[in-house]
C-alpha cells in the first residue's frame, strides 16, 4: 500500500477502475489483472459498509490497493472507510478549499480530525500501540474529486490544500453541470487545463475517468497520470456484447 502512495505520488502512470458490484469476488477476479488499482464506487453503486468492509479486507490480503469513494463528504463515512483499510478516498463535490480542508482534517488523527480505535483494521485489531499507529510512515491517500464549476473555480486553492493528495476531475458530472449532452464542450476542456495547471503548481497527481485507453491517450497531454478506466460492468457488457455479435455472425 505504501508502495502505491509512492508511486502516485510521484506521478507514475497508474491505470485502476472502479467497481460497481458489491462482491469480494469482483476483488479478487480484478487483483489479477495487473492493474494497479481498484475504486469502490459506494456513491453511484450499492456498497454497504458491510460489503466495503469485506473487499477491503480481501484487498490487504492480496496487497491490490483499493481507494473507496464515499457517498458523501462527513466524517463518519470517510473515518469508515479509513477504519477498515482503504488506501484512500475519492471524495466527491470538493467545491471550495475551506471544503478540502475539512475533509483533510477529517481524514487525519488530530484534534477535531478522524476519530482513534485502536481495534479497527488499519491499527491491527488492538496488536499496536497507539505510538505505533499514530507514527506509521505514509498515510492513505486523500483525493478530491471536482465535478462542479464551483469547484473549478476554487481549484488553485484545493489543489494546495495541505493533506488533500490528489485532484480527480469527473468529467461526466462537470459537462452535465454546465448542461452538456457530451463532454467535447469547450467549457469541459477549459476546466481540465485549469485544474491541471493547479495540480501542477502544487505538485499534485492528477486524475480522471476515462472510458477506454484510446481516451486515456488523448487526454494525456493535459497532465493526467492516474486514469480509472470504465468499471468492470462496462467490460463484462464489452465482451459480451463481443461474443454475442461473433456468434451470430456465423449464421
Amino acid at each position: 500500500m505504501d508502495d502505491f502512495r509512492t508511486r502516485m505520488l510521484a506521478g507514475e502512470m497508474l491505470a485502476g477502475t472502479f467497481v460497481k458490484t458489491p462482491a469480494i469476488e469482483m476483488v479478487e477476479v480484478l487483483a489479477l489483472s495487473g492493474l494497479d488499482f481498484a475504486c469502490l464506487d459506494a456513491e453511484h453503486a450499492p456498497f454497504d459498509r458491510g460489503r466495503i468492509d469485506a473487499c477491503l479486507a480481501l484487498g490487504r490480503a492480496l496487497g491490490f490497493p483499493l481507494l473507496v469513494r464515499v457517498a458523501e463528504a462527513t466524517p463518519p463515512a470517510l473515518m469508515q472507510a479509513l477504519d477498515a483499510g482503504a488506501a484512500g478516498v475519492v471524495v466527491p463535490h470538493v467545491d471550495s478549499a475551506a471544503a478540502a480542508a475539512r475533509i483533510a482534517k477529517a481524514c487525519r488523527y488530530g484534534h477535531g480530525g478522524r476519530g482513534f480505535a485502536g481495534s479497527t483494521r488499519s491499527a491491527g485489531y488492538g496488536t499496536r500501540s497507539m505510538g505505533d499507529v499514530l507514527s506509521d510512515g505514509p498515510k492513505p491517500l486523500v483525493i478530491a474529486q471536482i465535478e462542479d464549476p464551483e469547484g473549478v473555480d476554487a481549484c488553485e486553492g484545493i489543489a494546495a490544500t495541505p493533506g488533500v493528495d490528489g485532484i480527480f476531475l469527473g468529467p461526466a458530472d462537470l459537462s452535465v453541470s454546465h448542461g452538456k449532452m457530451d463532454q467535447t464542450s469547450p467549457e469541459l476542456m477549459a476546466a481540465i487545463d485549469r485544474v491541471g495547471a493547479a495540480c501542477a503548481a502544487s505538485g499534485k497527481p492528477y486524475m480522471t475517468f476515462t472510458p477506454d485507453v484510446e481516451k486515456a491517450a488523448a487526454w494525456r497531454a493535459h497532465g493526467f497520470s492516474v486514469f480509472f478506466v470504465a468499471s468492470e460492468h462496462a467490460w463484462m457488457l464489452q465482451g459480451a456484447r463481443a461474443v454475442a455479435k461473433g456468434i451470430k455472425a456465423l449464421g
